[in-house]
């Protein structure tokens, strides 16, 4: 028989880790077992296929903010702010 599923907002890591590991070794069902490696399998492989451009403008991006040429989101919004009561 199947244990109910309790659903909180507030799990941790470790105790979501725990109820599944639970879950895994109590199951006798193939088809979940199955359904379950293929989900840890394909999430082992890249999503997403990035070309060199991409790539390229990530990393663009990435050091760009290590030397400090970004800006916080919080002065953005504000500034948009301030633009939209002079329209």
């Amino acid at each position: 028989m199947r244990k109910p599923i309790k659903v909180h907002t507030m799990n941790t890591t470790a105790q979501i880790k725990q109820n599944l590991i639970s879950r895994i070794k109590d199951s006798k069902d193939l088809n979940f077992l199955n359904a379950l490696q293929t989900i840890f399998d394909s999430s082992e492989h890249a999503l997403y296929q990035l070309s060199a451009e991409q790539k390229s403008s990530i990393e663009k991006g990435r050091n760009e903010i290590k030397s400090g040429k970004f800006h916080k989101n919080e002065d953005v919004i504000s500034e948009a702010k301030q633009w939209l009561k002079k329209k």
